[in-house]
């Protein structure tokens, strides 16, 4: 009973909130990124991300000058609008003798990167779409994704452009992330909003969950730049969400399903408003329905 106490205490909370930094500058690593703008020259990809309003930016710079090895550096300034401006048109003018700086692509985050045979992969979000959101925080849907190859083209080998690569390729590409995955950039989907209460104040996302099936994709980024700003933690499953009107009283409905990479089966949540959870589990094995 002290328990459900105070987890009605703590409802208008905002829930576990990864990056709750109103002042970034306050604490650097206390927020989210979540619009990306992806440039390229011949040595490297920069990869631009700004907070949600666009008022701070970071830069994540990737190698492209290594065929079979993955470069990535973070660079710690924390960039203003008008410093960022100035920071492209310096790399532009620095690269000008070999193509200059390009545009590449508008990204909302990185699913992972990948190796098959030789050269690295990133798995890129181009198109999002909001599903709902819980606690004010925002879950959205892939709508687009893109394969982006990190080495130029001038440092590949054959074997970039064999049979059993370009196979290996096509494999990727049949998996289709725009069906049953879901994410946030600050609100940890993957675990139940009983856990998110009682860890209040976590400063990253939780990889290591059994929901999250993108963590060993995107393991190489987040240990070479200590954090989980760059890339997103998807969970595969169902998620809905409706408007109800009973008696005047309007409340939100929200099933959030979620399949573990480890296990068969789902696992279910039912949030009524923001007071009243099931966890449901479904044994297949068993035939039987648990209700915590």
């Amino acid at each position: 009973m002290a328990k459900l106490e105070n987890l009605k205490t703590n409802l208008s909370l905002p829930y576990a909130k990864i990056h709750p930094s109103i002042d970034p500058e306050a604490d650097p690593n206390s927020y989210s990124l979540e619009k990306f703008r992806l440039y390229e020259t011949r040595a490297r990809y920069y990869l631009i991300g700004s907070d949600r309003n666009k008022k701070f930016f970071r830069v994540l710079k990737i190698d492209r000058s290594e065929p079979s090895d993955l470069n990535i550096s973070e660079d710690p300034v924390l960039y203003s609008p008008q410093e960022i401006k100035n920071l492209l048109q310096r790399i532009a003018e620095g690269n000008r003798a070999t193509g200059g700086l390009n545009f590449v692509a508008k990204v909302f985050g990185i699913v992972g990167c990948i190796k098959f045979l030789e050269s690295y992969y990133l798995i890129l979000v181009t198109k999002r779409q909001q599903i709902g959101s819980i606690c004010g925080h925002a879950i959205y849907s892939i709508d687009e994704s893109q394969l982006i190859t990190v080495p130029h083209v001038s440092v590949q080998s054959d074997i970039a452009h064999s049979k059993t690569e370009l196979r290996y390729k096509k494999l990727l590409s049949s998996v289709d992330l725009t069906k049953d995955f879901f994410y946030s950039y600050t609100y940890p989907i993957m675990q139940s909003l009983q856990k998110n209460v009682l860890a209040m104040g976590e400063e990253r996302m939780p990889y290591d969950n059994i929901f999250v099936w993108n963590a060993y994709l995107t393991q190489a980024i987040r240990s070479r730049c200590s954090n989980t700003i760059w890339t997103i933690a998807l969970v595969h499953g169902h998620f809905k969400q409706i408007r109800l009107s009973i008696f005047g009283r309007d409340f939100s409905v929200t099933l959030v399903s979620r399949r573990s990479r480890h296990f068969a089966g789902t696992r279910a949540a039912i949030l009524f408003g923001n007071c009243i959870l099931y966890l449901v589990c479904l044994d297949i094995t068993n035939s039987k329905t648990l209700v915590h």
